[in-house]
């Protein structure tokens, strides 16, 4: 009777051992089974998660264009822009307050001839054209001339232009918006003034290519303008801009 029941009380322990160890394999196994199921969903989503940042990198590469885009544009625009102010220079150079920087044969450029109070003047007081260039002086307001500083040219007792260059004199022009054509082939330096206003000091300046002549380098006798080599450098200087 005693061997009986401790064969069965192995029985139950060796089974309920057994059952122990399935018990423990299931979950394990379930565990197992979970972990796996969890990687497999942590990979979908890490999956989900690149192809979600891949959309992002594509969006990005839309900006990217897009910003490519109006960066083309936008340089497009400027270089028009800037085309087409390099085109009204030369077809309005030397206007009231910039003159011009050498428009090129051909090209015309504007004087003013200005009353203004007690002031007679011409804008821009100093210039720089091109061989072949024309300047156009027009009467703003008040009387004026525009005239060469060459013996016997309206009422001038030196030279102050390029011995081979033409002198020029417009006479007296008296009515707003009159004008007087004259174009320059001889390079160097030329000073000339108004006849009503000489004594005033309305005194201009032009360098036709590069300074030079019997100009260079000394101021006209009747009045003070820019000097050569600025005046090449800046293209134009206003009235204003050098009286300042």
């Amino acid at each position: 009777m005693e061997r009986r029941a401790f064969l069965k009380k192995g029985s139950l322990v060796a089974t309920a051992g057994l059952v122990g160890i399935a018990g423990c394999g299931n979950p394990e196994g379930d565990g197992g089974g979970g972990t796996t199921t969890g990687a497999g969903e942590t990979q979908t989503t890490t999956a989900g998660t690149t192809q979600a940042t891949q959309t992002t990198q594509a969006t990005e590469t839309t900006q990217a264009g897009t910003t490519e885009g109006a960066q083309t544009t936008q340089g497009e625009t400027t270089q028009g822009n800037q085309t087409t102010q390099g085109g009204t220079t030369n077809e309005t150079a030397g206007g009231t307050q910039t003159g011009t920087a050498g428009g090129g044969a051909g090209a015309t450029n504007t004087v003013q001839m200005v009353t203004e109070g007690g002031n007679y003047y011409f804008n821009p007081i100093g210039l720089y054209v091109e061989p072949g260039e024309t300047i156009t002086w027009v009467i703003d307001s008040g009387s004026h001339s525009s005239t060469a500083y060459a013996k016997g040219t309206g009422g001038a007792s030196v030279r102050r232009i390029p011995q081979d260059a033409e002198p020029w004199d417009s006479g007296i022009l008296s009515e707003q918006g009159a004008s007087f054509d004259h174009t320059f082939e001889v390079p160097g330096t030329y000073d000339y003034f108004c006849i009503p206003h000489k004594s005033l000091g309305m005194i201009g300046r032009l360098v036709v290519g590069e300074p030079g002549g019997p100009a260079e380098g000394t101021q006209p006798p009747d009045g003070q303008v820019p000097e050569s080599q600025r005046i090449v450098e800046q293209g134009a200087i206003s009235y204003s801009e050098f009286h300042e």
